[in-house]
This record gives structure tokens, sequence and C-alpha cells, in this order.
């Protein structure tokens, strides 16, 4: 149950960084997922173990502020990605 959760948090996480990137019409549900995962993760390590910003452990958990970390994770995420010309 728990990977269904995170597909759909995923979903959720990928799907609003990509609305505040402008990306949302070359991504289709697949990639808001992934973007949505990775983000996440490299959210909490960046902000929660790099910068040792204490809130930032719940990023891509199921509450406000996980799912608050988790789009500035996948921002940062589709930043990257565009630096590289991935998207």
């Amino acid at each position: 149950m728990d990977w269904i959760i995170a597909i759909l948090v995923g979903a959720l996480i990928g799907w609003l960084a990509s609305l505040i990137m402008g990306t949302n019409a070359r991504q289709g549900a697949l990639a808001n997922i992934i973007i949505g995962i990775v983000g996440s993760a490299l959210g909490r390590w960046l902000f929660a173990d790099v910068l040792g910003i204490g809130g930032a452990a719940a990023a891509g958990g199921f509450s406000l502020i996980g799912i608050l970390w988790g789009v500035l994770g996948a921002i940062v995420l589709i930043f990257i990605l565009r630096a590289v010309r991935v998207l």
C-alpha cells in the first residue's frame, strides 16, 4: 500500500512542480510521477541532509509540509534537467 501512496504523492508533486516551472505541456503522467518521486528524494537530501533544514526531512511525505518540500525538490530537479537540455 505504501508504494501506491508514493506514486500518488509523487504524481501530485511532479504535477505541481511542472505547473510552476511551465513544463506541464511537455510532460505526461509518468514523467510527473518520476519527477515527483526523484525530486522529493533530491529535496530531502539537499535541504535536510546537506543544508540541515529540519522540516525538509518530511519531503515527499503525505502531509502539507512534505508536499511543499517535495515540490521544492522537484523544482530543483526540473531546473537541473533544463540546464542539461533534457526537458
